[in-house]
């Protein structure tokens, strides 16, 4: 490599370094602003397992320090939360520089997409996935069985319960690119749909608590969001099959 392609790369390196000091400064921006309001996060967090368990619910904590790190971890997890709109964004600074006009107009909307999916994932967790989950969870309480939830234990199930949703809501994202690139094609989708729901059941056992129920409730938005793919990547299609017919019919000298 010669000292005119150095060059480039190492402009290339700096600019990576840059916006991923941008990024990490927006996360600890975000976790020093949710530490302050750390316990009506986490009170919300806890509002779905109360709503269940009724008014006398409570929390325990075994360790002494086990609070203050629960409450440090809430405030990273919303922190990054709220820094992800700024991630996608330096992410976007990033790359834009190397794509023609026509592809960033074509890779843009997905860009913007991208975290109201992820934040319409987590939504879905908490609002309708938790109150099921928690209800089926504590209809194992009987009168020598008592639900004790601990804070630590509680928020490693929720986080992930989010954070799995979420992911899972960019499928449509990914695959729809992959179609728009031409890399798959919605046939191909559609042949291999009975593979994909085996698929789906494996992602969901591994992003999810090792129970049955969540795992199910994980997995059926999944084919759902595979079979939008399907429909949004025929629009896609199609709107590709006319422009080559424009350019076969009206060729540019």
């Amino acid at each position: 490599m010669n000292a005119q392609e150095k060059a480039p790369l190492i402009e290339h390196l700096i600019e990576l370094r840059q916006r991923l000091m941008y990024s990490v400064l927006a996360i600890l921006i975000g976790f020093f602003i949710c530490y302050g309001f750390s316990q009506h996060i986490f009170n919300f967090l806890v509002r779905p397992l109360y709503d269940v368990m009724g008014p006398d619910a409570k929390m325990i904590y075994t360790g002494l320090h086990e609070a203050f790190f629960t409450y440090l971890k809430v405030s990273f997890f919303a922190g990054l939360f709220m820094a992800l709109p700024v991630i996608f964004v330096q992410m976007w600074l990033f790359v834009a520089p190397g794509l023609y006009q026509h592809e960033k107009q074509a890779f843009l909307p997905f860009l913007i997409v991208t975290p109201i999916l992820f934040f319409l994932g987590g939504a879905l967790a908490y609002g309708f996935v938790f109150p099921l989950a928690f209800k089926f969870f504590l209809g194992f309480v009987t009168p020598t069985i008592e639900a004790l939830p601990s804070l630590r234990e509680y928020l490693s199930l929720v986080i992930k319960l989010i954070f799995a949703f979420g992911i899972a809501f960019e499928l449509p994202v990914g695959l729809l690119l992959l179609i728009k690139a031409g890399v798959v094609s919605t046939a191909g989708l559609v042949a291999k749909r009975k593979y994909n729901i085996v698929i789906a059941f494996t992602a969901a056992a591994i992003l999810t608590p090792p129970d049955p129920f969540t795992q199910v409730m994980l997995a059926v938005p999944l084919l759902a969001l595979y079979e939008i793919s399907i429909i949004g990547g025929r629009r896609i299609e199609r709107k590709r099959a006319e422009q080559e017919k424009e350019e076969m019919e009206n060729p540019t000298s």
